[in-house]
C-alpha cells in the first residue's frame, strides 16, 4: 500500500510520521506490526498493524495449506470489526487499545492504534506469578462479563483459533483415539453452551501488556475474538504461562478467583442473571475446554510442551464427563 504513512497522518492529524521500530512480523509472513512517532499531535507515537496477504505463504511449522490462508484473511477482518464495532464498550478493566483508524485497500490492511506503553501498559512478561495470572483472569472476566450474550456479528461465530470447524488439517493428522472420536462431542457441548460471552480467543501471556506495578493489563490481538465458554481463554491463558504441575496445584484458587470477580462485574450488569447456574455450566465445561485445546495440540505439535502430565488428566476428566 504506497500511502500508508498518508492513512496514519490522516487518522492521526499528524503533521509527520515516521516507522522507527518494528515490534514483529506478523505470523507466517503476513506482514508486521511497528511503531511510529508522529509530529504535531499530543500522542508522540501509535501502533500500526499492517497487514499484507502473501501470494506464497511460509508457515513456520509447515502448515501452509488453503485452510490456513482463508483463516488468517477471515482472521484479519474479524480484528479490524471487533475494534471498529465493539472495542468502544471495553470498560478500563478490561482495556484494550484505542482504535484510531483502519482501511482496506485491495489485499492490504492497515490498523492504526493507540501505543499502550505510553498510556501506562509498557511491561511485558512471559512467565508469571500466580498474582499476575490473576491480574490476566481479572480482565477475563470483565471482558466476559461485558460482552456475556452479545451476539458476535461480523466476528467469528466460535471464538478461538483452535476451534474444529478451521482446523481439518490438524484433526486429520490426529491417530485413532478415544479424544479424537469424541471432538465432535467436546465442540458441540462448548458451542451450545447456554450461556455464551465473547472469548478473546488468543488469551495468551504474550497478548496481555502489564502496567509498570504489575497490577493491571490491556489486552491485544483480536484475531480470533468470537462467540463461546469463558472457560476457553481460562484455560489458554493458564496453559500458556504456567508449568502442568502449577495448574495442578492453583486450579481450584484460579478458577474461584476468576469466578469471583466475574460475580462482581456480573452484579453490576444484570441483577437478574443466575450466577450459580452459570458459574455450575462454566465449571462443568472448565476440563471440556482443556480436551479442546489438547485435541488441536496433538494434531498440529504432539511434542509440545503444554501436552503434558496435568493436561492428560484433563482429557481423562473430560471423557469422563461425556460418559
Amino acid at each position: 500500500m504506497k500511502n500508508v504513512k498518508d492513512f496514519i497522518l490522516s487518522a492521526t492529524k499528524a503533521s509527520n510520521c515516521e516507522e522507527i521500530e518494528v515490534i514483529q512480523s506478523l505470523w507466517s509472513g503476513y506482514g508486521k506490526i511497528a511503531r511510529y512517532q508522529l509530529t504535531g499531535v499530543e500522542a508522540k507515537t501509535v501502533i500500526v498493524k499492517h497487514i499484507i496477504f502473501p501470494t506464497e505463504t511460509n508457515h513456520p511449522r509447515g502448515w501452509n495449506t488453503n485452510n490456513s490462508h482463508i483463516r488468517k484473511v477471515k482472521s484479519y477482518q474479524v480484528e479490524t470489526v471487533f475494534y471498529e464495532n465493539y472495542n468502544s464498550i471495553c470498560t478500563h478493566e478490561c482495556k484494550t487499545p484505542k482504535l484510531l483508524g483502519s482501511t482496506t485497500v485491495g489485499e492490504e490492511q492497515v490498523i492504526v492504534l493507540e501505543d499502550l506503553d505510553t498510556v501506562g501498559f509498557p511491561i511485558r512478561k512471559s512467565i508469571l506469578t500466580i498474582d499476575q495470572v490473576k491480574v490476566c483472569l481479572k480482565w477475563l472476566a470483565n471482558f466476559h462479563a461485558t460482552f456475556l450474550n452479545v451476539k458476535p456479528d461480523n466476528l467469528w461465530k466460535v471464538g478461538t483459533y483452535w476451534h474444529l470447524e478451521t482446523r481439518p488439517d490438524e484433526f486429520k493428522e490426529m491417530n485413532d483415539t478415544p479424544l479424537k472420536q469424541a471432538a465432535a462431542t467436546i465442540d458441540e457441548l462448548l458451542n451450545s453452551c447456554q450461556f455464551q460471552t465473547l472469548v478473546h480467543g488468543d488469551a495468551k501471556v504474550a497478548n496481555f501488556c502489564f502496567s509498570k506495578d504489575l497490577k493491571e493489563v490491556s489486552a491485544v490481538d483480536f484475531q480470533y475474538v468470537g462467540g463461546g465458554c469463558g472457560m476457553k481463554d481460562v484455560v489458554y491463558l493458564m496453559g500458556s504461562c504456567l508449568t502442568g504441575n502449577e495448574c495442578e496445584q492453583y486450579e481450584t484458587e484460579l478458577l474461584n478467583y476468576y469466578f469471583g470477580e466475574l460475580e462482581k462485574t456480573l452484579h453490576k450488569y444484570d441483577n437478574e442473571l443466575n450466577i450459580n447456574k452459570l458459574k455450575l455450566e462454566w465449571s462443568f465445561l472448565f476440563s471440556i475446554a482443556w480436551a479442546d485445546f489438547e485435541r488441536f495440540l496433538i494434531g498440529w505439535m504432539p511434542n509440545h510442551q503444554k501436552i503434558n502430565g496435568y493436561s492428560k488428566l484433563k482429557v481423562e476428566e473430560a471423557l469422563k464427563q461425556l460418559d
